[in-house]
């Protein structure tokens, strides 16, 4: 491979893969390009996109966080029993995304001060938000939700109001990791934490930052699954923490740490979407896609390992 072609950003391969993918399926099926769909895939990569911004968060200090999806399950049933109990759309919403910070402080605290490996706490965090939010919900979906609630994921501000609030999301993170010592001592914790911490950075408090903005924008996501779905389920978002991992791993994040973009993500975020909606229209089963996206993560990872092994002169 040519040494200009290695010194492309992953992105860009990404971008470039999608753009082909969607060519392609414009001449494959008229069913692609009509506005009802390009606004479907929108609003289903604005949640998962969400998600994964998060995620890379954690993976970006060389973390994981594999509760993601179960937090924004308890977060979307919690939100909806509030407003079943008389709440204020507001107040709810502000004690859910209040609850989802609650959860990245415990797996912060678990980490960064017990020393238990983000795997574990994230895997054990899985199994007990998801059993939450069946207890919470009775094992049934909540409805009955106020109209405002389904209006918003249903509206358009010339792109769908979900499209939007994933562009805010993604503004904001970039510029905290880009612009900000935060980020940079972000960079450098997953890189090198044992230097990081020489140097004088409080690494406890970049990992309560990084797992704050995960299991803060998981419990967005809740909501604004929540609206789209108009009910609140204990199953909703099953398997989104593995879809987020892909995403921010095909986007460029490294799983060693030190390495991870707002933009890589996002753009891994509509890769997966596309599949998923190939496969719909296209009439190939679903679990084809789950092969070709483990293969694709395993594929970049070993990619990444190479690199890696490069750089240090293995």
């Amino acid at each position: 491979m040519h040494s200009w072609l290695r010194r492309l950003p992953i992105e860009t391969y990404v971008i470039v893969f999608t753009v082909a993918l969607w060519i392609v399926l414009s001449l494959a099926t008229p069913n692609f390009l009509t506005e009802n769909n390009i606004s479907n895939i929108m609003r289903q990569t604005s949640i998962a996109a969400i998600i994964a911004i998060g995620v890379m968060c954690t993976i970006v200090i060389a973390g994981i966080d594999l509760s993601v999806g179960s937090v924004a399950a308890f977060c979307g049933v919690a939100f909806a029993q509030l407003c079943g109990y008389g709440l204020d759309l507001l107040p709810a919403a502000a004690l859910t995304l209040v609850a989802g910070l609650g959860v990245g402080m415990i797996n912060a605290v678990a980490i960064g001060r017990l020393g238990i490996p983000a795997f574990i706490v994230t895997l054990a965090g899985l199994q007990v938000y998801r059993g939450l939010a069946l207890l919470l919900a009775g094992g049934m979906t909540v409805g009955g939700l106020p109209p405002e609630v389904k209006d918003f994921a249903r509206g358009t501000t010339g792109l769908p109001n979900l499209f939007w609030a994933m562009i805010a999301v993604g503004i904001a993170v970039h510029y905290v990791l880009r612009f900000t010592r935060t980020g940079r001592y972000m960079y450098a914790m997953g890189s090198n934490a044992e230097a990081a911490r020489r140097q004088g950075i409080n690494t406890f408090r970049i990992t309560a930052i990084a797992y704050l903005m995960s299991s803060g924008l998981a419990a967005l996501a809740g909501l604004l699954l929540v609206s789209r779905l108009s009910i609140a389920s204990p199953s909703m978002a099953n398997a989104y923490e593995l879809q987020a991992i892909a995403a921010a791993v095909v986007g460029g994040a490294s799983l060693f740490g030190g390495r991870g973009s707002v933009l890589g993500t996002v753009c891994g975020a509509v890769l997966f979407t596309t599949m998923a909606n190939a496969a719909v229209l296209l009439g190939i089963d679903p679990f084809w896609e789950m092969v070709l996206v483990g293969l694709l993560i395993a594929l970049v990872v070993y990619l990444d390992n190479m690199q890696k092994r490069r750089q240090a002169g293995v």
